[in-house]
């Protein structure tokens, strides 16, 4: 067996869109990621969805021993062959020991790739709106560790010239020994009055900030019980801030929202809730399956000319329906002069994709309009492909107008694992959860499910839903809807949730 590679990837500082390209490919590709304690989930939950997940955290006092069973983890797992991500928050070889495990690897002969990451040193100031360099202001920054070693008798680092030397200092690490660092710096000549930035969980929607001076810092850290994981910025730079704090302004900045969509198309949603600020915890209550041995839906294909039109009625239903295409060796070839329709505008970006332009798509996006509205079909045969619990309203309809109709399930919505459950439920107890988003029924009547008294446990949780009939079944629960899209699309919830919370900060 060939063996494996390992690629030492910086994740970025915690937004997980922070991470490079070439970060994003690695973990595609992973067998094994091995990843630490401040990496962003949604980075493994978006493109690493297969891959096994080993956390690579060091308990204080355990450092050196979990280190040597990450390097030995990564030794083993490439010689079976395997490619691993190493996956390390901020940048690999800034404080990240990324350059020990190297070493090792080199020595192993272990083939490896460093792949660059986005250092908290750089990123948090910015989302704190403080730039480390401006004219007038500082023209030299440095990048300190805070770490204990930084601070004894025999540390290499020259406080001294640190102190006087260097316009903007910003310091890793720090928060534990953050009133020795502050007292180095005064007895160093640095004046107690210089600003003084503490930014904890910077770039993520808990990113938490105080401002003082060298002098007062300590306490006011003390007081508002500040612990880390945070940066320290020192220096005239940390005026700019009132100016320029950008990050927190965001509108949904903080909002603790649960995504309950399939993990396989959360993601534009979830990127559109980041992007809007919110804190987003990606939890699916559903799993799109295709149906196995599905001989209806195998002569349907081959006998896709015979039909007059094809109705798909999600994206699901088109990529699944391409996927039996290729599976069979044929491609958009085969619809020949057979239309096509798409209920809405996903659906019809999904045809796109393939090189279909559809014939018809309804006013809006419901089964109910297609029937109504679709043109010349008394006496053709429509082939729908679609899911086994999709709702009769289509069919029926299209029926009335005498066309014939062949329903043909070709997929699944089931039930995930439930391995979240306990999490979810602590959670909401503690009110670590503002909303919950609902994008269809089947969502919604799992996740109750695991609920044991639902109106209870969503007593202080606003629920958002897609449309109408996911509606309908948060309602039979005993529960109300905060928000129900006003037209059944992703970017027409995310903005009616922005909306919403504008009108109810």
């Amino acid at each position: 067996m060939n063996s494996g590679k390992v690629y030492l990837v910086g994740a970025g500082p915690g937004d997980p869109k922070l991470i490079t390209l070439r970060g994003i490919e690695c973990l595609q590709i992973a067998d094994v990621v091995i990843y630490d304690f401040l990496v962003n989930q949604v980075l493994l939950d978006l493109y690493a969805p297969l891959a096994e997940k080993i956390y690579g955290g060091k308990m204080k006092g355990e450092q050196e021993k979990r280190q040597a069973e990450i390097n030995q983890q990564m030794i083993d797992c490439t010689r079976a062959g395997q490619t691993v991500v190493r996956l390390k928050g901020g940048d690999p070889f800034v404080f990240g020991r990324g350059g020990d495990e190297a070493l090792v690897l080199a020595e192993a002969g272990i083939d490896f790739e460093i792949v660059p990451g986005i250092t908290s040193a750089i990123a948090v100031p910015a989302y704190a709106g403080i730039p480390l360099t401006m004219r007038d202001y500082a023209s030299s920054f440095a990048v300190v560790t805070g770490h204990s070693a930084a601070l004894d008798s025999t540390s290499p680092i020259g406080w001294e010239k640190i102190a006087m030397g260097i316009d903007t200092i910003v310091i890793l690490m720090g928060i534990g020994h953050l009133d020795e660092i502050t007292r180095r710096l005064i007895e160093n000549g640095r004046s107690p009055q210089t600003p003084t930035t503490l930014v904890r969980y910077g770039t993520t929607p808990e990113q938490e900030t105080i401002e003082g001076t060298l002098a007062d810092i300590t306490q006011k850290a003390e007081g508002a019980d500040f612990q880390s994981p945070a940066v320290i910025i020192v220096g005239e730079v940390n005026h700019l801030r009132k100016h320029l704090k950008w990050f927190e302004q965001r509108p949904l900045f903080g909002r603790k929202i649960l995504v309950t969509r399939a993990r396989s198309q959360s993601a534009s949603f979830v990127s559109k809730l980041l992007s809007k600020g919110a804190m987003v915890l990606a939890s699916p209550m559903i799993e799109i399956v295709p149906i196995d041995q599905n001989l209806a839906f195998d002569q349907s294909i081959d006998g896709l000319s015979d039909y007059g039109w094809v109705v798909f009625t999600s994206t699901n239903s088109v990529e699944i329906f391409y996927r039996k295409l290729r599976e069979k060796g044929k491609d958009s070839r085969s619809f020949g002069c057979v239309k096509i329709c798409a209920v809405g505008k996903k659906t019809t970006e999904a045809l796109h994709q393939v090189g279909i332009f559809p014939d018809f798509v309804p006013s809006e996006s419901s089964g109910a309009t297609i029937a109504k509205e679709i043109k010349n079909i008394a006496h053709q045969r429509i082939l729908v492909p679609r899911s086994r619990i999709g709702r009769p309203e289509l069919l029926d309809g299209l029926r009335e107008r005498q066309a014939i109709v062949d329903d043909i399930p070709i997929y699944d919505t089931v039930e995930v694992e439930r391995e979240e459950r306990n999490e979810i439920l602590e959670k909401l107890k503690k009110g670590d959860i503002d909303m919950v988003t609902f994008t269809s029924s089947s969502t919604a009547e799992n996740f109750f499910a695991i609920l044991d008294e639902p109106r209870s446990a969503m007593k202080n949780v606003r629920i958002a839903v897609i449309g109408q009939s996911t509606a309908r079944a948060v309602m039979t629960h005993g529960l109300k809807c905060d928000i129900i899209a006003d037209q059944p699309l992703i970017e027409n919830l995310t903005d009616n949730i922005v909306e919403f919370y504008r009108l109810n900060n």
